[in-house]
């Protein structure tokens, strides 16, 4: 029997997958389950460049803004959100359009990752804490780093929590967590085609410049406002997006708002390095670099005929 299809929209920050995956999936008769770990949570719209009710009326979005960001949220939570969302939309008879950046969260659907069962060691977690509060958050990313550099390459340095999760499961003796080659087990549901869209370097840069400033122009900094007003603090998961974190600093008079800026922009840019770093790990990934098209029209119509062929 013939597995369905998923069709993969990947790419770096602010190179234009949500306009070439809502196109895509009204092509395919598909619709769009998010892969973006900001863009599931509520009243977090501007800095996460969620889709706005217009694209969200072009195409059915599924796995957005739809968690508090006061809550915890896993990788395991996020996979059995989205192959359930998935297995929905195949048995409807559309085309699931899996678009965002979030590598770890791609990887989740593509593969058989299993989150079950993960061992715990409470004292051992408590000596971590111990280290994070008396040193720098800093020096715990430096031990996961020495232990599985890979995983720290996941994690962002100041994300505490997940940097203990990450060391106490090393401890425990489990395999390393995210070695890409030690995941060879794909998921066999379905049949991905995979896309990866990119720009010249110099292209995306600029576009990452445009959309800082436009973010801020829209009102980024009184999105912060709000989120801190509803208790939220940097220690939180969803408080460690690119914008939100330097925002963050910027209100507590930390760093000027030209400096705020300058750090979003070079913290996107290299954001968007890693994403693509990520990308390439994957053998059956198209990349297609939009730089090489006069427009994108030309673009989504070679797109779309490379996806006819497949389907």
């Amino acid at each position: 029997m013939k597995k369905p299809h998923i069709l993969v929209v990947a790419g770096p920050t602010a190179v234009g997958k949500t306009a070439f995956a809502i196109k895509l999936a009204n092509i395919f008769n598909g619709e769009i389950v998010s892969c973006d770990s900001m863009q599931l949570y509520k009243y977090m719209d501007i800095g996460s460049a969620k889709p706005d009710t217009r694209e969200r009326q072009m195409a059915v979005h599924h796995l957005v803004d739809f968690l508090d960001p006061r809550d915890d949220f896993s990788v395991a939570e996020y996979q059995k959100l989205a192959l359930e969302t998935i297995k929905d939309i195949i048995s409807r008879g559309k085309l699931p359009v899996i678009s965002g950046g979030t590598g770890l969260y791609l990887n989740s659907i593509l593969y058989d990752m299993n989150f079950a069962d993960t061992p715990k060691n409470e004292e051992y977690r408590n000596k971590l804490k111990e280290i994070s509060e008396s040193d720098s958050p800093q020096t715990l990313h430096e031990m996961l780093r020495a232990a599985d550099a890979d995983a720290a390459e996941l994690i962002h340095p100041n994300n505490i929590k997940k940097i203990i999760r990450a060391l106490e499961r090393l401890k425990e003796g489990e395999a390393q967590i995210s070695r890409f080659s030690d995941i060879v087990a794909e998921n066999t549901d379905f049949e991905p085609i995979m896309i990866c869209l990119t720009r010249d370097r110099d292209e995306l840069y600029e576009r990452i410049n445009v959309r800082v400033d436009k973010l801020l122009d829209d009102g980024l900094i009184d999105e912060v406002k709000r989120i801190m007003d509803m208790g939220l603090t940097p220690d939180d998961i969803s408080m460690k997006g690119i914008g939100y974190k330097e925002i963050f600093d910027f209100l507590r008079g930390e760093i000027s708002l030209e400096e705020c800026v300058e750090l979003i922009k070079k913290n996107t840019r290299h954001y968007a390095k890693r994403q693509l770093t990520w990308f390439r790990r994957y053998d059956k990934m198209e990349w297609i670099n939009l730089s090489e098209y006069l427009n994108d029209q030309d673009a989504l119509e070679e797109i779309s005929r490379w996806v006819s062929r497949k389907l």
